[in-house]
């Protein structure tokens, strides 16, 4: 590559003259955000495996036998019968809400993964999914998904406050 323009040897000793006494700024204010620091490192790789196997749980050939036709009802067998009813009453109140409209299969599955790590990280018992109405797609596969989970007791069709139809009440094990 040719240069257009070179200086002269007066131009830049002049342009040398001219910054006598200046220092050079150190660039502080990059900063790469996908990168994880060192001190967390071992903290996103741990996060990062419980979302891939989390993500695992979800297929999508996988057919359960779910309490009704419309896919709104869902309680694991080891769970108490209250549990199902106090979900469809609107009882438990959700900590977190998810909101999947306008997203993929694929994107929903990933966004579902990742709630349900954080409920269980951070103890959240009940959450509310979102998944709206649209072509029922999401309506029809995120329940399909939910019992498939380990740490699903049970999820319900929200009450109206909480979304009615296009949503799902759901309760989240946690370790004790």
């Amino acid at each position: 590559m040719k240069k257009k323009y070179q200086l002269s040897d007066e131009e830049q000793h002049l342009f040398k003259m001219s910054i006598i006494g200046t220092k050079k700024l150190k660039q502080d204010t990059f900063m790469d955000y996908f990168k994880p620091q060192k001190q967390h490192k071992k903290q996103y790789i741990n996060l990062l495996q419980k979302k891939i196997a989390t993500n695992y749980y979800f297929f999508d050939e996988y057919y359960t036998q779910l309490n009704n036709k419309d896919l709104t009802s869902y309680i694991r067998q080891d769970t108490a019968n209250f549990k199902i009813k106090k979900l469809r009453c609107g009882d438990y109140l959700p900590d977190i809400f998810l909101d999947l409209h306008g997203l993929t299969q694929r994107q929903a599955k990933q966004e579902l993964a990742a709630m349900l790590i954080v409920c269980k990280h951070e103890r959240i018992h009940c959450a509310n999914v979102i998944h709206g109405y649209g072509k029922h797609i999401l309506k029809q596969q995120i329940p399909l998904w939910l019992a498939q989970h380990p740490d699903i007791l049970a999820f319900h069709q929200a009450p109206k406050k909480w979304g009615g139809d296009a949503a799902l009440l759901v309760l989240i094990a946690l370790e004790k």
